[in-house]
């Protein structure tokens, strides 16, 4: 492996611990006591520190030096952890990040707040100042034979405690996980009294010596009152990457003769001293196979290991390619479907059949490759708190986020492109949305205002929402700023989500002055548009003195989905099932006309209105009132329930989506294009943009008068 390669590798394994790290810090903040969240902290950023040293990276080393020794102090409960600390770990935690990235794509970083956060952790030790350097020296390596060292241990149990031989033999796996077993002795040692041997008989000669291997096995001797099962936990992420034999006696491991202590090596752990290898006839006896049925738990291995699930680190560009593959075989899949039919052939069972497995394979194919581009949108999520600080810092508000569903899968794609928006609209929330901490609490709130990030999937869709407490839209300031900026005629009578929806506008921005966060009028139409691209849609709910809500709607892919062929006056179309509710084929006493161009059709009681897709699209002019057709239910965030008119539904398939914007530009209601069976091209339709274009956003009040005198008469 070249050099380049394991320092790729080193800034993959930081971003998994840089996530760990601002993990274990939001529940170190929630929870400061708990040393097991200290320690996981600490080990994120020594783990750095070690890697970076390797690599010479000074800066990173020294930075991630002082961050850790102050964390140590915290460990030794030196510290006590109050809400200026862990805004200290959190500011350091996120320097650490921007050291990482400097590192990592060789740019330069400025110094200045790096110094400044380094002087504010110094300042937690002391007169002394941070610890002595941490440096990589050559050290000389001494092979030879170590000087016999006379060990006294006890020969029995004291009173109250039980005596534990343990053998443990790492397999070569354990290391590649990234397993220490100094770490599992280091836990041992805090249960009671353990003294151990290293067995070196297995080292081979200088020549033949592979540093990958693993030739090092132990025995050891624990003294502790604990039972069994407290020593098994201690072993439990190394299970089925080890040897393990735990047996209960009463000898420890002993040094018999001069020879023997010639293949040892004598440490010390938590003040207990490690000693050598015990002559064969003192060590603890092997489990036969009769006491190995009789006691299953005493050891780790097993037919079935339970370590940690191997990973494989793939290139993206392969997974691209193996994606665009797929997507090409579900249309070849369904041309062959479409020649067959073609033929006109004779009923033939068999070839059904295999048409229709060879359906299910493909449909398999594309599942398993989706999941593979699937990623947890935790990452994400994480990424935010950090914005969230800078915003509060900036405007001097106290704010905090909250997550929820983080575990939700995406593709990664859409993750990536999400980044931005998510960005801008966090900042906007803690900017504009929450009040100052005076003006929360006059109004009865906590001071502290909450951002929520929420994510959840529904109805074969991705919902992300953005949601803060503050004060609300303030729709007047909006609809002034609007018709300031001619964005609107000054006598324009707009409904409460249309004004809300000016903020979608270019150029719209209701800042009074221009600051770092706002006031640019680049605003909620990249956002908008930025979202429109990953094929998706962003609405906006918010109630005064309660706060604003930004719900973002995203597809779960953006390569394959399921949809309706469908016929909209003489051309062929896809929507995507995923939106739609149920299909309706209407009798003409159920369908009303309201005044002179509007539509309802009436749906188990309630009144729904009617959008033609075709006088959406501009393919029909009006639609003609012989209430032909199919109507399609859809749900939509800013309009409810909707039911656009269709010529009809040929089929339901999987197609592969493809970009128009790419290739030739965007059109009002159509999100992409298809490649049919017969080699056709199809447009995928978008509902929402469809019940848009049909003029039926926001509420209509003669439509709402209609529906009530409907619904009463």
């Amino acid at each position: 492996m070249s050099m380049n390669s394991i320092r790729d590798t080193f800034f993959e394994e930081c971003e998994e611990l840089l996530e760990a790290l601002v993990e274990g810090l939001a529940h170190m903040e929630e929870a400061p006591d708990d040393m097991d969240v200290v320690n996981a902290v600490f080990r994120s950023v020594h783990s750095i520190k070690g890697g970076a040293g390797a690599f010479a990276l000074d800066r990173l080393v020294h930075f991630a030096h002082t961050f850790e020794t102050v964390m140590d102090k915290v460990r030794d409960r030196e510290l006590s952890v109050d809400e200026k600390l862990i805004g200290i770990f959190h500011r350091s935690g996120d320097m650490l990040s921007d050291l990482v990235a400097s590192a990592r794509d060789e740019t330069d970083l400025d110094e200045g707040h790096e110094k400044g956060l380094i002087k504010e952790l110094e300042d937690y030790l002391g007169p002394g100042g941070a610890e002595e350097e941490f440096s990589f020296e050559a050290m000389t390596l001494d092979l030879d034979d170590p000087e016999p060292i006379d060990l006294d241990l006890p020969s029995a149990a004291p009173a109250g405690e039980r005596c534990f031989n343990i053998r443990f033999r790492p397999h070569k796996s354990l290391y590649e996980n990234g397993h220490e077993p100094l770490l599992i002795f280091d836990a041992l040692a805090e249960l009671g009294s353990l003294t151990a041997v290293m067995d070196l008989s297995h080292v081979p000669e200088f020549d033949d010596f592979d540093p990958s291997d693993s030739v090092l096995s132990w025995t050891l001797r624990l003294l502790t009152a604990e039972p069994e099962t407290t020593l098994h936990e201690v072993f439990e992420f190394v299970e089925g990457l080890c040897e393990l034999e735990i047996n209960l006696g009463e000898d420890g491991p002993s040094v018999s003769s001069e020879e023997e202590k010639t293949d040892t090596e004598t440490t010390e752990i938590s003040g207990q001293p490690l000693v050598q290898k015990p002559s064969e006839a003192e060590m603890p006896a092997p489990q036969t196979t009769a006491q190995a049925k009789s006691a299953p738990a005493s050891t780790a291995q097993s037919k079935e290991p339970r370590g940690p699930k191997p990973t494989l680190r793939v290139d993206l560009d392969r997974v691209d390619r193996l994606i665009n593959t797929v997507g090409e075989l579900i249309i070849n899949q369904a041309m062959i479907s479409q020649r067959i039919e073609e033929l006109d052939l004779p009923t033939v069972a068999h070839l059904t059949n295999e048409l229709e497995a060879y359906k299910l394979l493909a449909r398999d194919i594309q599942e398993g490759v989706m999941a593979i581009r699937a990623q947890p949108v935790k990452p994400l999520f994480q990424r935010m708190s950090r914005i969230v600080r800078e915003a509060s810092d900036a405007t001097n508000k106290k704010s905090k986020l909250v997550t929820v569903g983080d575990s939700t899968e995406v593709d990664k794609t859409v993750i990536e492109r999400l980044a931005d928006p998510l960005t801008h609209m966090v900042r906007n929330a803690v900017d504009h949305g929450l009040e100052k901490p005076k003006d929360r609490e006059a109004a009865g709130k906590d001071p502290v205002g909450t951002i929520r990030l929420s994510a959840a999937h529904r109805s074969g869709s991705v919902f992300i929402e953005i949601a803060d407490d503050g004060a609300g839209l303030n729709r007047e300031r909006i609809l002034e700023k609007a018709i300031e900026k001619q964005l609107i005629a000054p006598d324009a009578e707009l409904s409460e989500p249309e004004i809300d929806n000016l903020l979608f506008l270019p150029g719209f921005s209701t800042a009074g002055q221009v600051s770092s966060l706002s006031g640019r009028g680049v605003g909620m139409d990249v956002v908008k548009n930025a979202v429109q691209a990953l094929g998706g849609r962003v609405s906006i709910s918010s109630t005064p003195g309660k706060g604003t809500t930004f719900t973002i709607v995203l597809p779960l892919t953006l390569a394959v989905m399921d949809g309706f062929v469908i016929a909209v006056a003489d051309q062929t179309m896809v929507i995507p099932i995923a939106s739609i509710l149920e299909t309706i084929r209407p009798n003409s006493k159920d369908i009303h006309i309201i005044g002179t161009d509007s539509e309802v059709v009436s749906v188990r009681g309630s009144y729904v209105p009617i959008v033609d897709v075709a006088e959406s699209l501009g393919l029909a002019s009006k639609p003609e009132r012989a209430q032909t057709g199919i109507l399609l239910l859809v749900s939509t965030e800013a309009n409810g329930l909707t039911a656009l008119r269709v010529s009809s539904i040929h089929d339901q398939r999987q197609v592969v989506i493809k970009s128009l914007e790419s290739n030739y530009t965007a059109i009002p209601g159509v999100s992409a294009a298809t490649i049919l069976g017969d080699g056709k091209i199809a447009l995928i339709l978008d509902p929402e943009e469809l019940i848009r274009l049909g003029h039926c956003s926001g509420p209509d009040p003669l439509m709402q008068q209609t529906r009530l005198e409907l619904r009463h008469g």
